[in-house]
């Protein structure tokens, strides 16, 4: 391959170096390809544009220190200087970013003199919030407390619900000065944490910051703040809780026994304060709030059991337009009186309750500012007993209309005293009215609310001037001066009803207007009642879903306890509610004839039924239904739509009283009597007989003579066309006559099955007889051969032991003859070694006697030999002497 580039380059040059044109033109043609290229790659780098540079985000008119390049020094500077910082991470082009800011901006204004927010764009690619922190959602809201945090926002981005947060952290902690403030605060159903600490030496307790951190540790875990952490500092205030030590924490629970915490088994730290509350509470109402997206939290919770899921209107502030300020406002909504019934349904043991608990909810009192003018609170106090004061009558909610001061202070005047208006007679009524006079009235003092309609003892006079007024006696506790609300039925049928079902319930708690979507899929859209609130129990082990049908005539109490009674009775009269399509779609599935025009009268060919018109089509007597089972995601079932399709056509042409009707099984519930296993299915309802449906065999194809053979066979028509005619009416069909003969036919028919199907019964049961006495028989038989094979195991086991102690006998010996045979092996080895040792020796000493017998030969014979030449060889044979004598 090079070669031949190099042959072709070569030949190029060569025609280049004979034609000096060609080459110029090729220079230059080379030059026009290089500026080309780097004019288009230096167009290339401007394709994209470079990004703007950020802008703000919060309107100048905030009070919100937006950080639009992601400074992120900035932002611990600014937060070092404040008690209180909210920062919020936002992306510019992010959609809830930019429905978070209107909310923000909201409670920036409120609470901007005690809390300094912080905005920082962390989209901005040259900032460093972008290259420090990697989100993957935005906006994201961080709390700091002092030098305590974060704390992160996962709640709801709706203003009240942010303002309620941060409230919570700006006051952790609840002080508890006196009794009654300790009363008020342990008498909502929620668990609370009361800290004992004395302030004594120093400013703050050791214990007390951590006590402190502990309450944020919690809001860390529960954005709701449903764990309310208090703080005593008197020890007279702390022994009505039988607190007696310093840097004590007390968990008090409704439903069982509080707790304190072990300061001996854990340590005093913050997160192991917060784990242990959490690990101890006891909650009988829960808070859910799905996130919106793809979350499992529902089915975690639905698969624990039964759920009562109540969409409840709900303000996290609490807040109302008059002066005084209700902290604990659970006593005025719809969230005290579900609490109330689930704290009663939990109530298993009303014994276990303490005096402290009963004397919380001892008082139900009504605080209304008496004239603007005046400083005066009237305060009145019945004593209830507790079955009455959980009745519906005594809670009520102060009405969605009053928004305005005095519009509600008008709303509270009507319900508590009529007769406040003239300050000459303020000192009259209030003697008579109200059973407590408060002259130190504080916009900053908490006070309990329980609305009831109470009205003055009148005198003469006033009674002339007002006589429709009903004279109702302000008397101590009793229940003739209620008004009366029905039966009272949730005392005994409630109370304690979770230790005496098997049908336990769970009670969770939602925003209706943030869950508004997920209500209206449980059946919300017709059953939401005059008040916003809606209430279902999903059973998702059953896979069914029961909804509350509320009386406009009965209290919410009312109605959730006959609902809870009816749920966990034996046999429950509770409805499945059943979800489908809505009417009005039902049109648009229906598939006509292609030749019918919109005026035409004539009916669809196929009718498509939904939840609502499902019973009445096919429960039609003068019809026969042919119905079919599919789905949207069946691909089977829409194979088989042609073959619908031309039964359709065919039956309608034949003026036929069959209609072809199909339902769709994924988008409508239908009765269980009326569910398939599986789909595609056909069934077949047949007029003036519905009880004797019968399903398209599963084994035949669907073929449009298949089901021509099937609607012929089982349709109701056809059996009453070979019927004789016995009047003339009857010739024009089918009359009463005929339906009750037919009927007496098949009831007749059943008769001989049954007679036939007793003579079969009859001999099943001899031939059981005859089985059982054979095996009657075989039993004793069997048993007769078990005692004999229990005698030869037990001589089988006589044996076993007798081989078994002879073969451990016959063990023993061959071990005891090992061992000797080891001793001989041993004796044996040493006697080789000493026999080798003694024919050593003994050689070695024969040995030295051969050779000296032999040295002496030799020297007798040179001897002789010597004196034969002793002058010659004389030196010689010293010579040799010597050397013998070496030699030896």
């Amino acid at each position: 391959m090079l070669r031949r580039v190099r042959q072709s380059l070569r030949q190029v040059l060569f025609l280049m170096a004979r034609r000096p044109g060609l080459l110029c033109g090729a220079i230059v043609l080379g030059v026009l390809l290089i500026l080309a290229v780097k004019f288009t790659c230096s167009r290339a780098k401007n394709v994209v544009a470079t990004a703007r540079p950020p802008v703000r985000f919060f309107s100048a008119e905030a009070p919100v220190v937006d950080l639009y390049l992601g400074q992120l020094d900035q932002v611990e500077r600014l937060r070092s200087m404040a008690e209180v910082s909210l920062i919020f991470f936002y992306a510019p082009w992010c959609a809830h970013s930019m429905a978070a800011r209107q909310e923000v901006q909201q409670v920036a204004k409120k609470l901007a003199k005690q809390v300094q927010f912080l905005a920082v764009n962390c989209w901005w690619s040259h900032g460093k919030c972008r290259r420090q922190n990697r989100f993957y959602q935005y906006p994201i809201i961080h709390l700091f407390y002092r030098r305590f945090g974060p704390i992160e926002y996962k709640g709801p981005l709706v203003a009240a619900y942010v303002e309620s947060f941060i409230l919570r952290v700006i006051t952790p902690l609840t002080y508890l000065p006196s009794r009654a403030t300790l009363e008020e605060f342990l008498s909502c159903h929620e668990p609370r944490v009361v800290g004992f600490f004395q302030f004594h030496s120093s400013p703050q307790p050791p214990g007390y910051i951590t006590y402190l951190s502990s309450a944020l540790q919690a809001l860390k875990r529960d954005f709701r703040g449903v764990v309310r952490f208090g703080v005593i500092t008197n020890k007279q205030v702390a022994g009505a809780i039988s607190l007696t030590e310093d840097e004590t924490v007390y968990l008090y629970r409704k439903l069982n026994s509080s707790l304190i915490f072990p300061r001996r088994e854990r340590n005093f730290t913050s997160e192991a304060i917060c784990s242990w509350v959490f690990e101890h509470r006891k909650t009988v109402l829960h808070w859910l709030q799905p996130p919106g997206t793809k979350s499992r939290l529902l089915e975690h919770e639905l698969t624990k059991g039964p759920a009562l899921l109540l969409f409840l209107p709900h303000n996290p502030l609490g807040s109302n337009p008059i002066n005084f300020i209700l902290i604990y406002y659970c006593c005025v909504s719809f969230v005290f009186q579900v609490a109330d019934i689930a704290v009663r349904y939990h109530s298993c043991d009303n014994n276990n309750h303490s005096s402290l608990d009963k004397s919380f909810t001892s008082l139900c009192c009504q605080s209304v500012l008496l004239p603007k003018s005046s400083t005066s609170v009237c305060e009145v106090c019945l004593s209830l007993s507790q079955s009455i004061l959980t009745s519906s009558s005594v809670g009520c909610s102060f009405p969605s209309t009053a928004q305005g001061g005095d519009l509600l202070h008008s709303y509270l005047r009507n319900c508590c005293l009529h007769q406040v208006s003239a300050p000459m007679s303020i000192k009259t009524t209030t003697l008579v009215v109200c059973s407590n006079f408060l002259n130190s009235y504080s916009p900053f003092s908490q006070y309990s609310a329980c609305c009831r309609k109470v009205e003055p003892q009148l005198n003469d006079s006033q009674a002339k001037e007002e006589p429709d007024m009903q004279r109702v006696p302000l008397t101590p506790a009793s229940s003739s001066s209620l008004p009366s609300s029905g039966p009272q039925q949730g005392g005994d049928g409630i109370t304690g009803l979770r230790c005496r079902t098997n049908r336990t319930l769970r009670f969770y708690v939602l925003d209706v207007a943030l869950n508004w979507p997920l209500a209206m899929r449980l059946g919300a859209a017709g059953n939401g009642s005059g008040d916003g609130s809606f209430a279902a129990i999903v059973n998702l082990k059953d896979e069914v879903h029961y909804v509350l049908h509320r009386n406009p005539a009965t209290t919410l109490t009312e109605s959730l306890e006959a609902f809870i009674r009816n749920f966990s009775a034996p046999y429950s009269l509770l409805q499945r509610h059943l979800v489908g399509e809505e009417d009005s779609k039902s049109g648009e599935g229906e598939t006509r004839h292609p030749d019918e025009h919109q005026h035409s009268p004539r009916r669809p060919l196929i009718t498509e039924l939904t939840t609502s018109t499902f019973l009445p089509s096919v429960m039609d007597l003068q019809k026969d239904v042919l119905l079919f089972y599919y789905t949207q995601w069946c691909g089977f079932c829409s194979v088989l739509n042609h073959i619908i399709i031309q039964l359709a056509r065919l039956l309608q042409q034949g003026n036929s009283t069959i209609t072809v009707a199909r339902v769709n099984v994924a988008r409508n519930d239908l009765p269980w009597e009326f569910m398939v296993d599986h789909v595609p299915s056909i069934l077949l309802f047949p007029k003036y007989r519905k009880q004797f449906s019968v399903k398209f065999p599963d084994e035949l194809p669907i073929t449009l003579p298949n089901l021509l053979h099937f609607i012929l066979q089982h349709s109701g028509y056809v059996e009453y066309a070979d019927k004789p005619v016995t009047a003339p009416s009857e010739a024009e069909g089918p009359g009463p006559g005929a339906i009750f003969r037919a009927e007496f036919l098949a009831l007749q028919h059943e008769v001989q099955l049954l007679h036939h199907a007793r003579e079969r019964l009859s001999q099943q049961l001899a031939q059981l007889w005859r089985d059982n006495r054979r095996l009657t028989f075989d039993t004793r038989s069997l048993e007769a051969q078990n005692a004999e094979l229990k005698q030869e195991r037990q001589s089988l086991e006589e044996q076993h032991r007798e081989k078994s102690r002879q073969l451990g006998e016959a063990v023993r010996r061959l071990q005891e003859l090992a061992d000797a045979s080891e001793n001989l092996l041993n004796e044996n080895t040493l006697l080789r070694v000493l026999l080798r040792a003694l024919k050593d020796r003994t050689e070695a000493k024969e040995q030295v006697e051969a050779e000296r017998k032999e040295a002496e030969q030799k020297r007798s014979h040179m001897k002789r030999k010597g004196e034969e030449r002793r002058p010659e060889n004389e030196g010689r044979t010293e010579m040799d002497e010597n050397e013998q004598r070496l030699d030896l």
